[in-house]
């Protein structure tokens, strides 16, 4: 494709003609072409260079520092000189889209890559660099005489925004620098070495040891973040590859930041255990209830059910209770289990059941398990392995969690109750 080349002019050579296919399959090839269809005045010169263009009337193509030429030759094969000019950048736009372009990483790797990253061309701008041409921006300039675009400008756009498709760099040779010279900079940005770092302060360890007994207390540990980080931004423009689901991914990424700021701020808590913190490993069917806590959308909780053998409404009321107290809470609603009537926590529940209420408002129960409803009434609490009470309440034949655990049956029964009055109003 290219004739000849330095790092200050490029010759592509003439491009087959594009019958049946568009100039532009990028978006910055699409934005080039936008910058030609939206300023010229007459658009039926517009049209005659998109046809001169796919016809193939546009010959060898240089690209240098603010201008493109090409010759072009109108359908009765006159030939005329079209060039098309853009201003350059300044050199220190250029240094700082080039302080722009290291800031992140894969802006090189894309630009390798020979695409345009959009987030790079939005901070350009941000910082009154323009890669892109606008409204005006693209002049014309051709022996025919036009002072507006005509249709051998406008061709030799059309046929630009082939080049600028395949290649960002031939953009950027336009806005002033070459590839090879633009490569050299963000090297030297990159491979530049860091600031020697200073010495870190302290003292001697044999003073340190003597003195540890005057030593001040060590510092309060920092404060852990809230809410819980957001994960990186996958709007990259770029189609996701086979079996990547793009929502499922965000959600996954979602919910562990939220599972990691918990662990962290269980972490940092004064005293605290660490391993007991952490909990035991979760099951597959346990973690799936966990990652549906705020599911973007039916799709995502769909798949999320049918992994962990659950209907959608299952995973719904399992959701619920994981909101109220994570797997513990879990384990309650889908665990019956009957206290051994010799054991230690059946003695301490009954205990508890019997010094809740005063003799003449402790309400009728019916036992079935570590499950105890009120007679003639839509409530229920439920015991846990780890001696706490939780509320439940039958909404539509199921019984729902009503409330976080408490420590006291009666406790327990009044959120319940109350929940049960709420949800009939």
């Amino acid at each position: 494709m290219t004739g000849h080349d330095t790092d200050t002019e490029r010759t592509f050579a003439a491009l087959p003609p594009a019958q049946g296919r568009g100039f532009a399959q990028t978006w910055w090839g699409q934005a080039w072409l936008r910058a030609l269809e939206d300023a010229a005045l007459d658009s039926g010169q517009v049209k005659t260079g998109r046809r001169l263009a796919r016809a193939g009337a546009v010959g060898a193509v240089s690209v240098r520092a603010g201008r493109i030429t090409a010759v072009v030759l109108d359908r009765d094969r006159t030939a005329h000189r079209a060039d098309v000019l853009l201003a350059e950048l300044s050199a220190e736009q250029w240094d700082r889209f080039l302080d722009l372009a290291v800031e992140r990483s894969g802006h090189v790797a894309a630009l390798l890559d020979r695409e345009m990253p959009t987030h790079l061309v939005e901070d350009a701008a941000s910082a009154g660099i323009d890669l892109l041409p606008g409204l005006g921006d693209l002049e014309p300039e051709c022996d025919c005489g036009a002072w507006d675009h005509c249709g051998h400008t406008a061709a030799l756009c059309y046929q630009m925004a082939r080049l600028v498709d395949q290649d960002p760099f031939v953009l950027l040779l336009m806005r002033g620098r070459g590839e090879q010279s633009v490569l050299d900079a963000l090297q030297a940005r990159t491979a530049a070495p860091a600031e020697e770092a200073p010495a870190p302060e302290g003292v001697d360890a044999a003073e340190a040891y003597a003195a540890g007994d005057i030593l001040p207390p060590l510092p309060a540990p920092p404060v852990p973040p809230h809410p819980p980080g957001l994960p990186p931004t996958l709007d990259t423009e770029v189609p996701p590859a086979p079996g990547v689901d793009p929502v499922a991914l965000r959600h996954l990424a979602a919910r562990t930041a939220v599972e990691a700021q918990r662990l962290l701020t269980e972490a940092l808590r004064p005293h605290s255990d660490q391993r007991a913190a952490a909990g035991a490993e979760l099951t597959a069917a346990q973690d799936a209830v966990r990652l549906a806590v705020d599911a973007p959308d039916e799709v995502v909780t769909g798949r999320l059910a049918e992994g962990s053998g659950r209907d959608p409404h299952s995973l719904a009321l399992a959701t619920r209770a994981w909101e109220l107290g994570g797997a513990a809470a879990l384990a309650v609603l889908e665990e019956e289990w009957a206290p051994d009537e010799e054991g230690e926590i059946h003695a301490r529940a009954r205990a508890a059941l019997h010094s809740a209420w005063d003799e003449d408002e402790r309400p009728t129960l019916r036992a079935v398990g570590n499950r105890w409803t009120v007679a003639d009434a839509p409530v229920q609490i439920r015991l846990g392995r780890d001696g706490r009470w939780w509320p439940y309440r039958r909404e539509l034949g199921r019984w729902v969690p009503a409330g976080p655990a408490a420590l006291d049956p009666a406790t327990a029964l009044a959120s319940a109750g109350s929940a049960s009055a709420a949800s009939r109003r």
